[in-house]
């Protein structure tokens, strides 16, 4: 059980509602126990979504796998690792201060910190 991941299998046999579909029922798999797998990068649902040919999906990626984290996927498959990384620390940052654990959640807005 300990090498098992869940993979919806985004992007594959479904139409950009379906996918948006999965997207947004991800806390549904993560009650299974099992680590979570997401691989949107470029896939054909963000192009049809936004109107943007392949070499343009980076954006459509980044908030794909945002989502996904936001919903309980902690595994990304992206072409685009560095700027998926950035995006993903950053998602994490904001999760964890909404849950109270940043030390920084006490600096005032506009003291510089953070």
């Amino acid at each position: 059980r300990d090498q098992l991941v869940v993979d919806p299998g985004i992007g594959f046999g479904k139409s950009p509602r379906g996918n948006v579909a999965l997207l947004a029922r991800l806390p549904e798999l993560a009650t299974l126990g099992l680590p979570v797998l997401v691989g949107p990068s470029r896939k054909s649902f963000i192009g049809q979504l936004l109107g943007v040919p392949v070499e343009e999906r980076l954006e459509g990626t980044l908030a794909a796998c945002v989502a996904a984290l936001d919903r309980g996927a902690r595994l990304f498959r992206v072409h685009d690792v560095a700027p998926a990384r950035r995006a993903l620390d950053l998602a994490e940052a904001v999760r964890r201060e909404g849950a109270g654990r940043l030390s920084a959640a006490s600096a005032p807005v506009g003291t510089g910190q953070g």
